[in-house]
């Protein structure tokens, strides 16, 4: 596959213009920026020592011989392209820059990144930021993973010769219609790619309608990632502490969704008098807010970033900890995947369902349309749309574990 850098589209629309505005903007607010960044410091947002970073400056030395950056925007992009980045690591001259943009991503990137391959924060995508960046790091090729597209680091990038390809790529409908608002700009930046490699024919098909010159189907890499990792001790103590007690997962949730299973669970207890409810925030800062919501509805709640493990009187487990995940689902036979119930775009279902955990999902499930529906249509059950119909499936499944085993089968 030939990743040369070709020559830039010469297009009639205003590309131009929007991007000299988006230049001009990104300028203006930059003098604002310092102390955004340490506002979301002094929150748990950014890595204070490491502020320098997002302005393109940083300590570490590029190291020698050929460089491919790797872009993500958080814990789901970068971890899908961990199979990615051994591949590419096994020519053994080959090192691999890795950039995100939160801290969480950080920290799980510090425990699983292999040797040769390193982390940094992503610059902000002012045109300054970006130039350092790229001045320091030099990469030999460039690739983006997913829609994480930031236009004066790609358009920076390709002024400088770097080979440019997007992975994975992700392109909801509503991505779509918010770039068609500024095609010529979409365009200059779309067509800087010099391949794009699709998640999906729908997808292919978006990027080509706003000037993909390159574009192959060739699935999500996420179907090809690792099972997600367990500490076993850890297992089997939570496994003690829960005993016989039927659990009610539901992972990556989102703020709005959280009400939505407290009901469901106060609905189940009904008939499920031991059951416990299990919640794993997408964002495990939100464990707090989780907690006071379930102490408002007269739940006993437990935190284990606290270090807790459920007792007999623990009505919710938050599980606000980061990179945990696979031990829930090896605790469970099936899960409620979370981003699904409001309009958010669904979470990877492939984690759980590699693990033999049955999928429930609610209606919003755009991020991972392709995925959800074939994996849906093969349980011929899952799909829910509020806590009535979510205290319906999880009833069934929970009053049969056959059923719930063959879901996860």
């Amino acid at each position: 596959m030939n990743l040369s850098p070709q020559p830039p589209v010469k297009t009639r629309d205003t590309g131009a213009l929007s991007y000299a505005l988006y230049l001009g903007m990104t300028a203006a607010v930059s003098p604002l920026l310092p102390g955004w960044l340490r506002r979301r410091a002094s929150r748990g947002k950014e890595d204070s020592a490491r502020l320098s970073e997002r302005f393109g400056v940083t300590k570490r030395v590029r190291p020698a011989g050929q460089l491919v950056w790797i872009h993500g925007a958080s814990v789901g992009e970068v971890l899908s392209a961990l199979p990615l980045i051994e591949k590419l690591l096994l020519a053994k001259d080959r090192h691999v820059l890795v950039t995100s943009g939160t801290v969480t991503s950080a920290r799980l990137l510090a425990e699983r990144l292999p040797a040769r391959a390193l982390h940094q924060y992503v610059p902000l995508d002012t045109a300054a930021a970006a130039a350092k960046f790229l001045d320091h790091w030099k990469p030999d090729l460039a690739l983006f993973v997913e829609s994480e597209l930031w236009p004066n680091l790609i358009l920076a990038a390709r002024a400088r010769g770097i080979p440019l390809g997007l992975v994975n790529a992700r392109f909801s409908e509503r991505t779509h219609r918010g770039w068609s608002r500024f095609r010529g700009f979409a365009r200059r930046v779309l067509s800087s790619f010099d391949i794009v490699l699709a998640q999906d024919e729908a997808v292919a098909s978006r990027l080509s309608d706003l000037g993909v010159r390159s574009v192959e189907v060739t699935g999500s890499i996420k179907a090809d990632a690792p099972l997600l990792p367990v500490n076993d001790a850890d297992l089997n103590a939570f496994q003690r502490a829960v005993g016989h007690r039927p659990i009610l997962l539901a992972a990556s949730t989102h703020p709005g969704e959280d009400e939505i299973l407290c009901e469901t669970f106060m609905t189940l207890r009904e008939t499920q008098k031991d059951l416990l409810l299990v919640i794993a925030p997408r964002h495990p800062e939100r464990g707090e807010a989780i907690a006071a919501l379930a102490t408002e509805r007269g739940l006993q709640a437990v935190r284990r970033s606290a270090g807790a493990l459920p007792k007999s009187g623990t009505d919710l487990y938050i599980a606000d900890t980061m990179g945990e995940l696979g031990l829930f689902y090896r605790a469970s036979t099936f899960a409620f995947l979370g981003g699904s119930l409001i309009p958010h775009g669904g979470q990877n279902p492939l984690e759980p369902a590699k693990l033999g955990v049955g999928v429930l999902a609610g209606p919003h499930t755009a991020n991972f349309s392709a995925i959800y529906d074939a994996l849906l249509a093969a349980q011929r059950r899952g799909r829910v749309s509020d806590a009535t119909s979510l205290a319906a499936e999880a009833s069934a499944l929970l009053g049969n574990p056959t059923l719930a085993k063959n879901l996860g089968h």
